[in-house]
């Protein structure tokens, strides 16, 4: 089975915001060809055979990217989900990908979990997506973030722990041999945890994971594959770990202080804030299943997470945009649009969520912009988001139209 194929498609008359530029531009006119935008002009466009979409002003952008993203966080309770049979967790995983794709989001890298063969089943269009850039199983020490058992748990055999979003690693040798692994089944970055985390059992927040010998090990493997590592970074003192060894994406960052984003916009590194999913566990994370010690860490990070994203902006950080959302969260995805705004100016905020992440996954011109050669992943909004970025948080209502690689998902125009 393939992706199915449409006819060319002819937008006329957008408000087209083209993913990088300060100002939507009006009376646009947008030509899809074969899965890419062949042409982008306030001039008129003739295209026999394809299938014209007057806009009538409409606001017209590229496919939104989700930068950390779970398919397969069942739950915010991670015990209902870590040993839950693989063809069942596909089932839920694809639910939550095709809710992703009609929420406006073409793209999303999986930031723990998800696997080739989910990747390939939306690649063949046997399940409705965003495109996939995954992770595999991210990599976490023994007792770190990663690690997911209860502290009560006792191995009957010391041999380690596997589950649906980590694996556990110790010593240099082993975290080099789970990144070839995660690299030979087609991860395209790797996962590690280098602070302490809200919904592990055994870790405190500020506690520091992996030895520098090790993640550098990570580091140096993921080059090998023309790729890079992306890490969970809570802490200061993890994110200028992340700068000092040469991990491109710090995620999170919750606890970032003013020096530390100063180190960070002088690096090549980025930070991916995640404020929704802070801000709807405090308010729905008991009925969602969180325990009262993961509730405890989320008010530790949720008194801090606003301030850091400050830092960052002010000091000129790179920040790319994600959810991390679980569960019966994932609905409110969007929500991270409408929080953003209140610390900085819609035109960040749309920047973060489409070329900036696009520079973030190494796919700058081909993802996150509206420009000739690039994939026609392209949302239509009713409203202008650079007016009035609520209109994306009501995304079930106000997005209109999803096309990714020139396949419209939803029309609703």
């Amino acid at each position: 089975m393939n992706t199915p194929q449409q006819p060319a498609t002819l937008f006329n008359n957008a408000l087209l915001f083209d993913g990088t530029s300060s100002e939507a531009a009006e009376g646009v006119n947008v030509l899809v060809e074969h899965g890419r935008i062949a042409h982008v002009t306030q001039d008129k466009l003739s295209a026999p055979g394809a299938r014209i979409i007057d806009l009538h002003g409409k606001f017209l952008m590229p496919g939104l990217i989700d930068a950390h993203f779970h398919a397969y966080g069942v739950s915010m309770d991670v015990t209902k989900f870590d040993r839950m049979p693989p063809t069942l967790l596909a089932h839920h995983g694809a639910k939550m990908l095709e809710g992703a794709l009609m929420r406006g989001f073409t793209t999303v890298r999986d930031a723990a979990g998800a696997d080739y063969g989910l990747h390939r089943a939306v690649e063949i269009g046997l399940i409705p997506g965003p495109r996939v850039f995954f992770a595999g199983k991210s990599l976490s020490q023994t007792g770190g973030h990663g690690d997911l058992r209860p502290s009560e748990h006792v191995e009957a055999c010391p041999c380690g722990y596997s589950g649906v979003l980590s694996v556990v690693v110790d010593g240099e040798d082993e975290v080099r041999k789970a990144a070839r692994e995660e690299l030979r089944q087609g991860a395209h970055q790797i996962k590690l945890h280098l602070s302490g985390g809200v919904l592990s059992p055994s870790d405190p927040l500020w506690m520091p994971q992996f030895s520098d010998a090790e993640i550098r090990a990570a580091v140096e493997e993921a080059a090998t594959r023309r790729t890079y590592v992306m890490a969970h970074s809570h802490t200061a003192d993890a994110a200028q770990r992340c700068v000092r060894l040469g991990i491109r994406s710090i995620e999170h960052g919750t606890l970032i202080d003013r020096q530390t984003a100063r180190i960070v916009a002088q690096s090549e590194c980025y930070v991916v804030p995640t404020l929704v999913v802070i801000e709807r566990a405090l308010e729905f994370g008991k009925l969602a299943g969180m325990s009262p010690l993961s509730l405890a860490k989320m008010q530790e990070v949720g008194q801090h997470g606003r301030q850091a994203f400050d830092y960052c902006v002010s000091e000129g950080v790179k920040i790319g945009f994600g959810t991390d959302l679980l569960g019966t969260l994932h609905p409110y995805q969007n929500a991270e649009f409408a929080i953003r705004r209140e610390l900085t100016s819609a035109l960040d905020v749309l920047k973060s969520a489409t070329s900036v992440n696009a520079a973030l996954l190494n796919r700058t011109g081909e993802l996150g912009v509206v420009a000739p050669d690039a994939r026609a992943d392209l949302i239509v909004v009713d409203g202008d988001p650079l007016r009035d970025i609520h209109v994306l948080e009501r995304g079930d209502q106000t997005i209109r139209m999803v096309m990714k690689a020139g396949v419209i998902y939803k029309d609703a125009l």
